[in-house]
């Protein structure tokens, strides 16, 4: 199938995540990416998936730009909450398990509009690589094979500008930390 894996290693398409749980049987798709930002900071940004999903704003969030600033009370996890807000009203996840600061698993609720075509269920999994991060997010599928296709092309496309989007404002948050740790530290030997 195309579209099933962008910028993943070997290691992350063998690996277990929590969604494969929920889900063992259906079409699994990869993606991940690199970001030079702690995982604290990454995984943050993940929670802010709450209210906006940080890819083309302009389709799927009637075009408001997601928020470019983080609120530390999305930070607060509880099993149930909705996720994912698109075109400003509708809800498309629920969360279904996290682990915090390394991973958030969401799933699509039972009757939503998205579970009409089959149900959908995603990790986003935060790990240290190096001074950074790495994001690996696995969606899985269990729906008609035409969907799924669809779903694969359409998922590549706008997961990967989701991606972007969160290393940019994670590399962002990151460099404003470190310029900050370094002012204090001229401050402190000043």
């Amino acid at each position: 199938m195309i579209g099933t894996a962008w910028n993943v290693t070997p290691a992350e398409m063998a690996a277990d995540l929590p969604c494969d749980d929920l889900m063992p049987n259906a079409v699994r798709l990869d993606r991940a990416i690199a970001i030079d930002a702690p995982t604290s900071i990454v995984f943050a940004w993940l929670c802010q998936l709450r209210v906006a999903p940080y890819s083309y704003d302009l389709l799927d969030n009637t075009g408001r730009r997601s928020p470019q600033t983080r609120s530390a009370a999305l930070t607060e996890l509880a099993l149930g909450q909705p996720f994912v807000r698109i075109f400003g009203r509708t809800h498309v996840f629920e969360l279904a398990a996290f682990e915090q600061g390394r991973h958030i698993t969401l799933r699509s609720p039972r009757g939503s509009a998205m579970a009409r075509f089959g149900a959908v269920s995603n990790t986003y999994a935060v790990s240290r690589a190096g001074n950074g991060s790495r994001l690996h997010v696995r969606v899985l599928f269990d729906g008609p094979w035409l969907a799924g296709q669809t779903l694969a092309l359409v998922n590549l496309v706008m997961m990967r500008k989701q991606l972007l989007v969160l290393k940019k404002l994670a590399e962002r948050d990151a460099v404003i930390l470190r310029e900050s740790a370094h002012l204090h530290d001229d401050l402190a030997l000043g």
